[in-house]
């Protein structure tokens, strides 16, 4: 029930089963090891934590990043260049898509992958007739939870304008999918789509009989006939089906009894729209185990239980599934109108119900209030709320306009590093700038100026030294304030970004344990990489870059692929999303004042 349907045309599945590839390498925890996927140097020493220098210091000399002119930047605000899938011809484009885990769970990623996939530039070699890139890209915008605009792409024609059987089917899953209690359209509009093909399922891909066998039976029962739900099952058994998982939720809708789904790992939103005729799923499992389309679909359900939207918002923001904006709307709309000294003296309800509730009542209150020592202490809260529950980052972004009314002032001098971080975490770097000038106006906190060197490194505007404010940050170095990991990550982003280093940082980060784990892709990624970045074939690039960091992002990766995948973004040309992926790199591991 949870597999993904096949789109190649002799109904391979590159989206199901993830072809991993060969074994992946260990990353080396002595001596100077070099790129996982490239020859060792001999004529260059270890850099911090053994990172290898090699790869920025051989190319520059070789003049692969300045020699080459800027890529031509398409007009269409993606900021992607025209040239998009150089490189790339759709079975190459479904290979790379089968090793990736969607949607990225690196904000930074996700922004550069939805960009990618939702531009409108010229297609793949090979693919603008066929309509076979159109049907890859609704499938990973569906895997994303994008619905709507995976049904943009597939088009309004999916049944009518095409004989592709598997775009028929695809275009009818995303508008069930697209479907609610209270707008049945797209159901009808799906059942439509599906009874062009009801004779000839069995010409589909093998893992798409079945989910075509699915959507004929919730489309008869959805229109009051649950016997038809069965009959369609028998029909299939007869046709010697094998699904066995669909044959039985038919079987249970027709008897209006509950299907079993103990021992699923993740719930589709197919199956779910099925379960619910045959007596629903137990909203935590729906949340639990259900897959990003379905916790972006229940989060826009108007009709759901507050508690049921909020909990699949909330996991789906955390995915990526959804933006932070849109959790601030569904937090103004269900949270409930409450004191703040209420809140303030209420223990938080941890993330279940009880505490989704309070986190958005906390965002409601917080955006009201007009008194700046209750509305930072009420921001406070929910940021110490969001961090024990994973969405700090989220709320961070989510508390922009609360901030933007706060003047930087020494009455509130304790929330001038939270001030910071909100800043950094939607770009306003001026504002960011602002609060760090009061460090120091409460006794103990040492001051803000380290924040000042991540800040240099995300302003887009600045054109000078972004290693000028690194001093600071040298300090904290010297009395042991920034931790081994910290360290090695820090040079790795600097070297990465042509930013000199320091030496009393680049000799603490040499004494420092090198770290021995992280994400580290299989053989051969990240060569594959830096030939995609020197070709300039920028959508590769990305999708090599995601493969390189892993699923979690710049957080996650092992220090060779965060070091490989920065210059990579450079080099081809993608300087803005190279900064942003540095300072995710860097910010939840940056140093914090107790009394922030």
């Amino acid at each position: 029930m949870a597999g993904g349907p096949a789109i190649a045309d002799d109904g391979w599945n590159p989206f199901g089963q993830l072809d991993q590839g060969p074994p992946r390498k260990k990353p080396a925890t002595t001596g100077s090891p070099q790129s996982a996927n490239a020859a060792p140097n001999p004529n260059t020493g270890p850099g911090p934590g053994g990172q290898p220098l090699p790869p920025a210091v051989e190319e520059s000399g070789r003049g692969v990043e300045r020699g080459e002119l800027a890529p031509i930047i398409a007009s269409d605000g993606s900021g992607l260049p025209y040239e998009l899938w150089r490189g790339l011809d759709v079975n190459a484009l479904e290979g790379q898509l089968a090793r990736l885990d969607i949607p990225p769970r690196s904000p930074a990623v996700h922004d550069l992958w939805h960009r990618l996939i939702t531009s409108n530039l010229t297609p793949p070699v090979g693919a603008a007739n066929s309509g076979r890139f159109e049907i890859v890209r609704a499938e990973a915008l569906y895997r994303s939870g994008l619905l709507t605009e995976a049904a943009k792409v597939i088009g309004s024609d999916g049944a009518t304008g095409s004989d592709d059987l598997v775009r028929i089917e695809v275009g009818a899953r995303i508008e069930i999918g697209l479907a609610h209690s209270d707008n049945m359209g797209h159901t009808e509009k799906g059942c439509e789509v599906i009874k062009s093909i009801a004779t000839r399922k069995s010409e589909l891909p093998k893992p798409l009989q079945g989910e075509a066998l699915l959507i004929s039976g919730l489309c008869a029962a959805s229109g009051g006939n649950l016997a038809g739900a069965g009959l369609i099952a028998d029909l299939a058994r007869e046709e010697k089906s094998d699904e066995a998982a669909s044959l039985a939720i038919l079987d249970a809708i027709a008897s209006g009894q509950k299907a079993p789904v103990h021992g699923l790992k993740s719930v589709s939103l197919l199956v779910y729209r099925a379960l619910a005729l045959a007596g629903g799923v137990d909203p935590k499992e729906a949340i639990e185990h259900g897959e990003p389309a379905l916790l972006v679909a229940l989060a826009g359900d108007a009709s759901a239980l507050p508690d049921l939207r909020l909990g699949a918002a909330e996991a789906a923001a955390r995915i990526n599934g959804i933006k932070p904006d849109s959790l601030a709307g569904i937090y103004r709309e269900l949270g409930t109108t409450t004191a703040a000294e209420s809140l303030l003296s209420t223990a938080p309800g941890g993330n279940g119900g009880e505490g989704t509730l309070h986190r958005a009542a906390l965002f409601k209150a917080a955006e009201i209030e007009r008194t700046p020592l209750k509305k930072v202490r009420l921001m406070r809260a929910l940021l110490d709320d969001a961090r024990r529950n994973g969405l700090y980052l989220q709320t961070l972004v989510m508390l922009a306009k609360s901030a933007d009314s706060i003047q930087p002032v020494p009455e509130i001098g304790w929330f001038a590093e939270t001030g910071v971080e909100i800043g950094l975490a939607n770009g306003n770097i001026e504002r960011a700038r602002q609060w760090t000038a009061l460090g120091g106006a409460v006794p103990g906190d040492n001051g803000l100026r380290h924040w000042q060197a991540l800040i240099d490194l995300a302003d887009p505007a600045l054109k000078g030294d972004r290693g000028r404010n690194l001093t600071a940050v040298e300090d904290m170095a010297a009395h042991g304030r920034l931790p081994p990991d910290l360290l090695n990550r820090l040079a790795t982003v600097l070297d990465a970004n042509d930013i000199n280093v320091p030496i009393p940082l680049w000799e603490a980060a040499s004494r420092a344990p090198q770290p021995a784990g992280g994400y580290l892709p299989e053989t051969g990624v990240l060569s594959d990489l830096l030939d995609a970045s020197k070709k300039k074939e920028f959508g590769r690039t990305v999708l090599l870059v995601m493969r390189s960091l892993g699923k979690n992002g710049a957080e996650g990766a092992n220090m060779i692929a965060l070091g490989d995948s920065i210059r990579a973004l450079r080099r081809a040309g993608l300087e803005a999303d190279a900064h942003q992926l540095s300072i995710e790199a860097l910010f939840a591991q940056w140093p914090r004042n107790a009394v922030n």
